[in-house]
This record gives C-alpha cells, structure tokens and sequence, in this order.
C-alpha cells in the first residue's frame, strides 16, 4: 500500500503535465523517466536508493523491518521507506506511461473539444472531462500491478530483508514445505481476484455507460 501510494502521488501530476505540455521539457522529462523506470530492474534501483540515502546521507535504514511494537510507527515507516520508494518508482513509470498515452488519446476527443469551445478553463476541462474517461487503462494497470505487491516483490525483499509474501513463499519452496506453498499461492489468488473486482467496479463508475449484466 505505502508503493502504490508513492507510484500514484509520482505518476498522476506527472503523467498529466507531460500530457497537457506535449513536447515540451516537461513532458521529455516524464517520458524520459517513464522509460528508466521501465527499462530499469528492481535490484538497480534498490542498490542505488541504498547507496544514496542508506550509505551516503545516512537517512534511512538499508535493511530489515522494523516492527511498530518495538520501534513505533515512525520506526516502521523509515525501514520500509527504501522499499516502497523502489516498487513504487517501477510502477508509478507504468502508470505515468499509460496516463500519458490516455490522456493523449481523450484529448483529441470531440467532447473535449466542444468543452473548450463553450469556454471552460484548461484545468476543469482535463479535471471533468479528460482525466475521468482516461483512467480506464490507467485503473487497469494499477489493478493489476497490485495484484503482484500482494503476491510480493522477491528480488526487492531479498534486497532489503524484508520478511515478505515472495520471499516466504521462495524459502518454503527451497524448504520443500508444500502446504505453505499452497496456501500462500491461494493467499494470492484470492488477492488477485478481489483486485480484478474491484477494477470492474471501478470501471462502472468511471464510465457510467458500462453496465454488468
């Protein structure tokens, strides 16, 4: 959750300047830092985020997981800082991708074009018009990309030594505990399942026209 929340808080305004400045250097930077974050695995970017605030500035923790009963809640959160800011550069590049090319496509749009004609400001035609009708494939990557942090991120839990799902579930296997490999694997199932439900609702209030017989 604190990965989605970092990846939406970095990808929406950046996803909605490069669209609304096209070809602009803010939009070249939002292009630019979509492609590095796509292109760029996990373990590269968790290294450097270590070297730069873990070994250099010192700021944050590089490894291990604080628990909230032993180091409160400021503890817990700096000790997952560094993680979350690595899942949630990978995804907020996807998103600010997707957000982009949708918002692109919907600006072209008749009724886009009609709302500025009857002289609406910029800003209530992109927040009212543009952005909701866009967000369908942007709703559908962000399900699906939380579907797999429920399912864990091994390489970054490895990385930071964090006691999570993904790696819990690569120690049962190497253990040859296979009910635990079973009930984690249905664990994430389930979360994948209720991911996609939640899109389709989504969805409905997104575009009123989609109806689910």
């Amino acid at each position: 959750l604190y990965a989605m929340v970092i990846s939406l808080a970095v990808a929406f305004p950046l996803g909605i300047l490069s669209a609304t400045h096209r070809n602009s250097p803010v939009d070249g930077f939002g292009t630019t830092f979509a492609l590095f974050g796509i292109c760029m695995p996990n373990f590269l970017i968790a290294l450097l985020l270590i070297y730069l605030f873990g070994v250099t500035l010192r700021w944050l923790p590089i490894s291990g997981y604080v628990d909230p009963a032993d180091g409160g809640i400021v503890g817990t959160v700096r000790s997952l800082t560094l993680p979350a800011i690595t899942l949630g550069l990978a995804l907020a590049a996807v998103v600010t991708r997707t957000l982009r090319s949708s918002l692109l496509e919907t600006l072209n749009e008749d009724y886009v074009r009609t709302a500025r004609a009857k002289g609406l400001s910029e800003q209530l035609v992109i927040r009212r018009h543009a952005l909701k009708n866009g967000l369908i494939p942007v709703v559908t990557v962000l399900g699906l990309q939380f579907g797999s942090l429920i399912g864990g991120a091994v390489i970054t839990e490895y990385v930071f030594a964090l006691p999570g799902i993904g790696r819990l579930v690569v120690d049962s296997v190497f253990s040859r505990d296979y009910p635990l490999v079973q009930g984690v694997i249905l664990l994430i199932a389930i979360g994948f399942v209720i991911c996609n439900l939640l899109v389709d609702i989504v969805y409905g209030w997104l575009d009123p026209r989609i109806r689910y017989g």
